[in-house]
This record gives C-alpha cells, sequence and structure tokens, in this order.
C-alpha cells in the first residue's frame, strides 16, 4: 500500500500542534488548580479558631433585602433575624429561612450601615453617625411610632458599625473612616451607656490599632476599614469585620487586637453584619453581587 508523502507530512504537522495546545491547556488547567486551592487555603481559619469560615450554612435573602447590611438577633434568639439594608429606613424581620420577609419603616431614604437590639429597644446606625431609635414592640407595624432620633452624639466621621453589650448595658459605635483625618492609623470606637428608657450616655471612647492589625494579618497593603462588630458572650471577644479587606479580627474586650482570619473572597461577596446567637453560632450576611443575591452565612460553633 503506497502513502501520500505530503498527506502524511501534513499529518504529523497537526498531530505536532494538537500535542502542544493540549500541553498549554494542562498547564493553563494546573494553574487554575493551583489558584482554586490558594483561595481556599487563604478562606479557611487557624485550626484553634471555633468556626469554620470555609464551610457555612447559606441562606439567600429575599429580593427586598438584596443590599442586606447589618443584622441582629433580639435575645440571640435564631428563629428570627432582624436585619436592614443601604438607603431604606425599613427594619426587615424574617426566618432565616423564609422566602419573604416583612418590614416596618423607621425612616427616610438614608445610609443605614447597622442595627442593634438592647433593653428591648431597636436602634439603627446611619454612616453619618445619627441613631435612630424605637421600642421593639412597634415592629411587625406598618410604621414604628416614637422613633428618636440622635445627632451629634459622635464627632464628624464615616460610621458603619453598631453592637450591642447586653450584659453591661453598652453600645459601641465604630469608625470606618475619619474625615478630619484620612490617615488615620487606627480607627474609634465610641461606648454608651444605656439606661431603661434608652437614652445614652457616653462612657468611653477605644482604639483599634491599624499597626497591630497589619502585624496579625502580615500585610499592609491597605488601610483598615471596618464595616461591622458584634461581641463573643462566651469569651468576651470582639468579632470586627472589613468588607474591603476580607478580613475578620478578633480583639479582646477593650479592643487590642489578638488574631486575623482571611475571608474567601468567594464566599464573602461584600460582608457587611455580623452578629452571635444565643448559641454562639456565628453569622455574617453579604450583599448581593451581579451573579448572587444578599445572604447569611451561618458558622456554627465548634464542639
Amino acid at each position: 500500500m503506497k502513502y501520500n508523502k505530503t498527506f502524511l507530512a501534513s499529518g504529523l504537522l497537526i498531530a505536532s500542534a494538537f500535542l502542544s495546545v493540549s500541553c498549554v491547556n494542562s498547564n493553563r488547567d494546573d494553574k487554575q488548580k493551583d489558584s482554586t486551592e490558594n483561595i481556599s487555603a487563604a478562606g479557611t481559619a487557624k485550626s484553634d479558631f471555633p468556626y469554620d469560615l470555609a464551610s457555612p450554612v447559606k441562606y439567600n435573602m429575599p429580593q427586598n433585602l438584596f443590599e442586606i447590611s447589618g443584622i441582629v438577633f433580639h435575645d440571640g434568639d435564631p428563629k428570627e433575624v432582624f436585619a436592614i439594608q443601604d438607603e431604606d429606613g425599613d427594619l426587615f424581620h424574617l426566618g432565616l429561612g423564609d422566602k419573604e420577609s416583612e418590614f416596618t419603616k423607621f425612616g427616610g431614604k438614608g445610609d443605614y450601615e447597622d442595627v442593634t437590639i438592647i433593653k428591648n429597644y431597636v436602634i439603627v446606625l446611619k454612616s453619618n453617625g445619627e441613631l435612630h431609635t424605637f421600642p421593639i414592640t412597634e415592629v411587625g407595624k406598618p410604621e414604628a411610632a416614637d422613633v428618636i432620633k440622635t445627632k451629634n452624639l459622635v464627632p464628624k466621621a464615616e460610621y458603619e458599625g453598631l453592637a450591642a453589650d447586653e450584659k453591661n448595658s453598652m453600645i459601641y459605635v465604630l469608625t470606618k473612616d475619619s474625615k478630619a483625618d484620612s490617615k488615620a492609623k487606627a480607627s474609634s470606637i465610641y461606648g454608651f451607656k444605656v439606661a431603661d428608657d434608652a437614652s445614652l450616655t457616653a462612657a468611653g471612647e477605644f482604639s483599634l490599632s491599624h499597626k497591630a492589625i497589619q502585624k496579625a494579618s502580615e500585610s499592609s497593603k491597605s488601610r483598615f476599614r471596618p464595616s461591622a462588630l458584634a461581641k463573643n458572650t462566651k469569651t468576651g471577644e470582639w468579632y470586627i469585620l472589613s468588607s474591603v479587606n476580607k478580613l475578620l479580627v478578633v480583639t479582646d474586650a477593650d479592643f487590642k487586637v489578638k488574631t486575623t482570619y482571611p475571608l474567601n473572597p468567594q464566599l464573602f461577596n461584600q460582608p457587611e453584619g455580623i452578629a452571635f446567637d444565643r448559641d454562639n453560632n456565628l453569622y455574617i450576611s453579604n450583599e448581593g453581587g451581579t451573579l448572587s443575591a444578599g445572604n447569611i452565612l451561618m458558622f456554627k460553633l465548634r464542639k
């Protein structure tokens, strides 16, 4: 049987080219695999951390909570979560598995950043430091009555974090960025004593060191810009979240940095809210993105 030499040469060239492309694709696949593994490793906390940040239970939020921001539980009861979202003066409440949420209007349009509950009062924080306070008995009504607006409580700055320490009758307001000093090397935290009628008395100022955070995270790429905080009542530690930095910072009761944990951007699209339930399970809320709904991720406490 005779072969056409030209045909044979062409065949060899095609086979060689195919083999070369296969090798390139194989190398590319290996690189993609390595990249995925690195991302996963970056989102996994140290072994002594009481939560597995790589293995959450995910609850997608209804469409009207696409831009979910702050979250909180009343008395730590996980059966119902209270939440706010940017731009709307509405307090949402729903079960974590619910497909729809109800809401009560407490204010007009605005940049609302966080929410907490203390002494049966709901307190909502605006980005300018203004607080909106009303009784939790107003929840469930179309619009809350007896809403108290508190202005000029804290210095001019951008604020994103609000949390309660029910045991000590305190709330804490956390700066994101200071307008007065854009090169600030610490985030200020203002504490207030809460009376039974929800009136507030200044009770201390704390500082969250950016240098200590950089040292703990072994990174100095960008200034720390916190987005939320919550107190772990079991340990007395503060858990402070940064959406921009994709970082979780753990401090002692006086906000001295103890350690940090990176957050996997594939899981944490835009982490803006944080809370604990009465069993010390950890919850982190994420605003929705181009391909995802807003959600709440629950991390069970390791036994």
